[in-house]
């Protein structure tokens, strides 16, 4: 699989589709704001971890795939779904990358300046990210269970 940069995806995208992804993920960052306030920055924290802005893009991924396979005339669910899940697998991959980022940040930040432990901790993510997305591309892949009750 090669990496690549498709751009076609933002045209695709409408105003409102940007707007209720600005609005979850700032409704998550002030609810945890709110935890934060109540129960500490620590605690807050972990709620600033959740994926505000994933389950609004992989309901939108799905949606612009259905529409372009039917547009070709091919049935897009099951496609569509196959679709989101990649991207929900990518974003599994990032988040490993992002738990090593977090805690570079929390073990070196009261001993080093922030630009050099955020430098250094955002090319961690990286590439953590990327050698655990190269160790899965190595990965056999299995047929999964409703592909293998196909076959029999």
């Amino acid at each position: 699989m090669q990496i690549k940069t498709d751009l076609s995806g933002l045209q695709q995208t409408k105003w409102h589709e940007y707007a209720i992804r600005f609005f979850f993920g700032g409704l998550i960052t002030a609810i945890a704001g709110m935890i934060a306030k109540e129960f500490g920055a620590v605690v807050g924290g972990l709620f600033l971890g959740f994926p505000a802005i994933f389950p609004a893009s992989a309901t939108l991924i799905e949606k612009h795939e259905k529409n372009r396979r039917q547009e070709h005339g091919l049935e897009g669910t099951e496609g569509a779904g196959k679709a989101a899940g990649l991207d929900a697998a990518g974003a599994s991959m990032g988040s490993i990358g992002l738990l090593v980022f977090a805690f570079s940040v929390w073990q070196l930040l009261p001993r080093h300046s922030a630009w050099v432990v955020l430098t250094g901790a955002t090319v961690a993510w990286l590439a953590v990210s990327v050698v655990v997305w190269h160790a899965r591309s190595k990965v056999p892949r299995t047929p999964s269970i409703r592909t293998s009750s196909k076959l029999n």
